[in-house]
Protein backbone atom coordinates (compact mmCIF):
# COMPACT_ATOMS: atom_id res chain seq x y z
CA UNK A 1 0.00 0.00 0.00
CA UNK A 2 2.77 2.37 0.92
CA UNK A 3 4.74 1.81 -2.30
CA UNK A 4 1.83 2.09 -4.29
CA UNK A 5 1.39 5.69 -2.64
CA UNK A 6 4.79 6.41 -3.12
CA UNK A 7 4.41 5.69 -6.64
CA UNK A 8 1.25 7.74 -7.14
CA UNK A 9 2.69 11.16 -5.42
CA UNK A 10 6.26 10.38 -7.55
CA UNK A 11 3.93 10.62 -10.57
CA UNK A 12 2.32 14.09 -9.75
CA UNK A 13 5.55 15.69 -8.26
CA UNK A 14 5.87 18.66 -10.47
CA UNK A 15 9.11 18.60 -12.41
CA UNK A 16 9.34 22.41 -12.19
CA UNK A 17 7.46 23.88 -9.26
CA UNK A 18 9.34 26.99 -8.27
CA UNK A 19 6.40 29.31 -6.65
CA UNK A 20 5.82 32.86 -8.10
CA UNK A 21 9.35 33.20 -9.27
CA UNK A 22 11.67 35.17 -7.62
CA UNK A 23 9.80 38.54 -7.91
CA UNK A 24 6.44 36.97 -7.23
CA UNK A 25 8.30 35.60 -3.95
CA UNK A 26 10.26 38.85 -2.95
CA UNK A 27 7.02 40.69 -3.79
CA UNK A 28 5.11 38.94 -1.26
CA UNK A 29 7.60 39.14 1.53
CA UNK A 30 8.24 42.74 1.03
CA UNK A 31 4.37 42.99 1.68
CA UNK A 32 4.74 41.13 4.46
CA UNK A 33 7.56 43.73 5.92
CA UNK A 34 5.25 46.51 5.57
CA UNK A 35 2.16 44.73 7.89
CA UNK A 36 4.75 43.43 10.43
CA UNK A 37 4.59 44.66 14.06
CA UNK A 38 7.64 46.64 15.26
CA UNK A 39 8.07 44.24 18.29
CA UNK A 40 8.20 41.28 14.96
CA UNK A 41 10.38 42.91 12.66
CA UNK A 42 13.21 43.47 15.46
CA UNK A 43 12.96 40.02 16.88
CA UNK A 44 13.10 38.90 13.19
CA UNK A 45 16.34 40.77 12.71
CA UNK A 46 18.22 39.10 14.82
CA UNK A 47 17.11 35.15 13.92
CA UNK A 48 18.02 36.54 10.16
CA UNK A 49 20.96 38.30 11.10
CA UNK A 50 19.24 41.64 9.73
CA UNK A 51 18.24 39.67 5.88
CA UNK A 52 15.11 41.10 4.75
CA UNK A 53 12.48 39.12 4.43
CA UNK A 54 12.29 39.66 0.84
CA UNK A 55 16.55 38.97 0.57
CA UNK A 56 15.41 35.42 2.18
CA UNK A 57 12.24 34.70 0.48
CA UNK A 58 13.20 32.73 -2.39
CA UNK A 59 15.56 30.33 -0.46
CA UNK A 60 13.46 27.38 -0.56
CA UNK A 61 14.23 27.34 -4.29
CA UNK A 62 17.46 28.22 -4.19
CA UNK A 63 18.38 24.68 -1.97
CA UNK A 64 16.95 22.62 -4.53
CA UNK A 65 20.46 21.53 -5.60
CA UNK A 66 21.90 20.77 -2.23
CA UNK A 67 20.49 17.26 -1.09
CA UNK A 68 20.72 17.92 2.40
CA UNK A 69 17.67 19.55 1.85
CA UNK A 70 15.96 16.11 -0.20
CA UNK A 71 13.18 15.75 1.61
CA UNK A 72 11.82 19.33 1.56
CA UNK A 73 10.82 18.67 -2.43
CA UNK A 74 7.09 18.16 -1.93
CA UNK A 75 6.49 20.60 0.59
CA UNK A 76 6.07 23.29 -1.92
CA UNK A 77 2.55 21.69 -3.17
CA UNK A 78 -0.44 19.46 -2.52
CA UNK A 79 -2.93 17.65 -4.40
CA UNK A 80 -6.50 18.22 -3.75
CA UNK A 81 -8.76 16.65 -6.38
CA UNK A 82 -11.70 18.98 -7.62
CA UNK A 83 -15.09 17.91 -5.41
CA UNK A 84 -12.78 16.47 -2.69
CA UNK A 85 -11.44 18.28 0.75
CA UNK A 86 -7.83 18.01 2.00
CA UNK A 87 -9.02 16.00 4.32
CA UNK A 88 -10.71 13.38 1.82
CA UNK A 89 -7.58 13.60 -0.12
CA UNK A 90 -4.74 10.69 -0.26
CA UNK A 91 -1.52 12.22 1.69
CA UNK A 92 1.77 12.59 0.23
CA UNK A 93 4.02 10.88 3.34
CA UNK A 94 6.46 13.05 2.63
CA UNK A 95 4.56 16.08 3.64
CA UNK A 96 2.93 18.95 1.36
CA UNK A 97 2.51 22.42 1.67
CA UNK A 98 -0.19 22.65 4.08
CA UNK A 99 0.64 19.97 6.78
CA UNK A 100 4.34 21.88 6.52
CA UNK A 101 3.20 25.33 6.73
CA UNK A 102 1.18 23.93 9.77
CA UNK A 103 4.34 22.15 11.21
CA UNK A 104 6.66 24.79 11.05
CA UNK A 105 4.59 27.22 12.56
CA UNK A 106 4.08 25.18 15.50
CA UNK A 107 7.05 24.98 16.26
CA UNK A 108 8.59 28.69 15.48
CA UNK A 109 5.82 29.14 18.45
CA UNK A 110 7.57 27.28 20.92
CA UNK A 111 10.66 29.72 20.97
CA UNK A 112 12.99 26.38 21.87
CA UNK A 113 15.21 25.94 18.41
CA UNK A 114 18.70 26.57 17.99
CA UNK A 115 19.37 30.03 15.87
CA UNK A 116 20.34 28.33 13.13
CA UNK A 117 17.47 25.77 13.19
CA UNK A 118 14.93 28.83 13.55
CA UNK A 119 16.15 30.90 10.47
CA UNK A 120 16.20 27.78 8.59
CA UNK A 121 11.97 27.31 9.59
CA UNK A 122 11.51 30.58 9.50
CA UNK A 123 12.66 31.17 5.43
CA UNK A 124 10.72 28.05 4.74
CA UNK A 125 7.87 29.61 6.34
CA UNK A 126 7.90 32.50 4.22
CA UNK A 127 8.57 30.56 1.24
CA UNK A 128 5.50 28.17 1.85
CA UNK A 129 3.07 30.86 2.66
CA UNK A 130 3.70 32.34 -0.76
CA UNK A 131 3.42 28.93 -3.13
CA UNK A 132 0.46 28.27 -1.46
CA UNK A 133 -1.35 31.20 -2.88
CA UNK A 134 -0.10 30.46 -6.31
CA UNK A 135 -3.14 28.17 -7.73
CA UNK A 136 -1.47 25.88 -9.35
CA UNK A 137 0.74 24.79 -6.23
CA UNK A 138 -2.84 23.36 -5.11
CA UNK A 139 -2.96 20.63 -7.98
CA UNK A 140 -6.30 18.42 -8.80
CA UNK A 141 -5.11 15.67 -10.48
CA UNK A 142 -2.04 14.34 -12.66
CA UNK A 143 -0.94 16.98 -14.66
CA UNK A 144 1.76 17.76 -11.79
CA UNK A 145 0.50 21.13 -11.48
CA UNK A 146 -0.02 22.26 -15.03
CA UNK A 147 3.65 21.43 -15.63
CA UNK A 148 2.21 18.58 -18.28
CA UNK A 149 -0.26 21.27 -19.96
CA UNK A 150 2.14 22.31 -22.76
CA UNK A 151 0.81 25.79 -23.59
CA UNK A 152 2.66 28.63 -25.54
CA UNK A 153 3.40 31.96 -24.28
CA UNK A 154 3.17 34.13 -27.08
CA UNK A 155 5.53 32.49 -29.33
CA UNK A 156 7.50 30.37 -26.89
CA UNK A 157 7.05 26.73 -25.78
CA UNK A 158 5.89 26.71 -22.26
CA UNK A 159 3.60 24.88 -19.61
CA UNK A 160 1.17 26.31 -17.44
CA UNK A 161 2.79 26.25 -14.07
CA UNK A 162 5.43 28.19 -15.73
CA UNK A 163 3.26 31.14 -16.98
CA UNK A 164 1.72 31.43 -13.81
CA UNK A 165 5.21 30.97 -11.70
CA UNK A 166 7.25 33.64 -13.77
CA UNK A 167 5.99 34.39 -17.18
CA UNK A 168 2.93 36.21 -16.72
CA UNK A 169 4.43 38.98 -14.13
CA UNK A 170 7.85 38.55 -15.86
CA UNK A 171 6.28 40.39 -18.79
CA UNK A 172 4.67 42.98 -17.01
CA UNK A 173 8.72 44.45 -16.43
CA UNK A 174 7.93 45.71 -12.40
CA UNK A 175 10.38 45.36 -10.21
CA UNK A 176 9.43 43.17 -6.79
CA UNK A 177 9.09 46.43 -5.03
CA UNK A 178 6.52 47.87 -7.85
CA UNK A 179 4.67 44.63 -8.05
CA UNK A 180 4.19 44.63 -4.25
CA UNK A 181 2.87 48.62 -4.90
CA UNK A 182 1.00 48.16 -7.89
CA UNK A 183 -0.92 44.33 -5.97
CA UNK A 184 -2.88 47.20 -4.17
CA UNK A 185 -3.44 47.50 -0.01
CA UNK A 186 -6.70 45.94 1.62
CA UNK A 187 -8.55 48.23 3.53
CA UNK A 188 -8.50 47.52 7.40
CA UNK A 189 -11.54 45.17 7.64
CA UNK A 190 -10.16 42.90 4.66
CA UNK A 191 -6.91 43.36 5.98
CA UNK A 192 -8.28 41.30 9.41
CA UNK A 193 -10.94 39.36 7.44
CA UNK A 194 -7.48 37.70 5.60
CA UNK A 195 -5.43 36.88 8.59
CA UNK A 196 -8.23 34.94 10.25
CA UNK A 197 -8.49 32.82 6.87
CA UNK A 198 -6.95 29.36 7.68
CA UNK A 199 -4.42 27.55 5.88
CA UNK A 200 -7.43 25.19 4.66
CA UNK A 201 -9.04 28.49 3.14
CA UNK A 202 -5.72 29.63 1.47
CA UNK A 203 -5.67 26.56 -0.36
CA UNK A 204 -9.92 26.45 -1.31
CA UNK A 205 -9.30 30.00 -2.42
CA UNK A 206 -6.30 28.17 -5.06
CA UNK A 207 -9.63 25.47 -5.45
CA UNK A 208 -11.81 28.19 -6.48
CA UNK A 209 -9.72 29.75 -9.37
CA UNK A 210 -9.40 26.00 -11.38
CA UNK A 211 -11.77 27.18 -13.80
CA UNK A 212 -10.53 30.32 -14.94
CA UNK A 213 -6.61 29.03 -14.46
CA UNK A 214 -7.34 26.41 -16.69
CA UNK A 215 -9.39 27.96 -19.22
CA UNK A 216 -6.57 27.77 -22.15
CA UNK A 217 -8.17 27.42 -25.20
CA UNK A 218 -5.93 25.69 -28.06
CA UNK A 219 -3.05 26.20 -25.57
CA UNK A 220 -1.73 29.42 -27.13
CA UNK A 221 -1.80 32.19 -24.28
CA UNK A 222 -1.01 35.82 -24.11
CA UNK A 223 -2.01 39.07 -23.65
CA UNK A 224 -5.86 37.78 -23.26
CA UNK A 225 -5.06 35.22 -20.75
CA UNK A 226 -2.70 37.99 -19.23
CA UNK A 227 -5.45 40.81 -18.95
CA UNK A 228 -7.70 38.20 -17.49
CA UNK A 229 -5.54 36.32 -14.87
CA UNK A 230 -2.69 38.89 -13.73
CA UNK A 231 -5.29 41.07 -11.60
CA UNK A 232 -5.70 37.58 -9.72
CA UNK A 233 -2.12 36.64 -9.47
CA UNK A 234 -1.93 40.24 -7.99
CA UNK A 235 -4.22 40.06 -5.57
CA UNK A 236 -3.06 36.37 -4.24
CA UNK A 237 0.59 38.03 -3.99
CA UNK A 238 -1.13 40.80 -2.18
CA UNK A 239 -3.02 37.78 0.19
CA UNK A 240 -0.30 36.17 0.97
CA UNK A 241 1.76 38.64 2.12
CA UNK A 242 -0.69 39.97 4.16
CA UNK A 243 -1.21 36.72 5.85
CA UNK A 244 2.27 36.29 5.88
CA UNK A 245 2.64 39.05 8.34
CA UNK A 246 -0.46 37.52 10.11
CA UNK A 247 1.61 34.63 10.74
CA UNK A 248 4.51 36.37 11.69
CA UNK A 249 3.10 38.80 13.86
CA UNK A 250 1.67 35.45 15.82
CA UNK A 251 5.33 34.36 16.33
CA UNK A 252 7.49 37.15 16.85
CA UNK A 253 5.34 40.24 17.83
CA UNK A 254 3.89 38.80 21.29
Amino acid sequence: MMKNLLICFALMLPTFSFGWGQTGHRAVALIAERHLSAKAKKNIAKILNNESLSMVSAWMDEIRSDSTYDNTTDWHWVTIETGKTYDQSPKNPKGDVIEAIGRLTAALKKHNLDKKTEAVYLKMLIHLVGDIHQPLHVGCCDDQGGNKVKVKWFRSESNLHRVWDSEMIDDTKLSYTELAYFSGEPDAATLAAWQKNSVLDWAGESIALRPQVYAIGNGSLGYKYSYKNLPNAKHRILQAGVRLAGLLNQIYGK
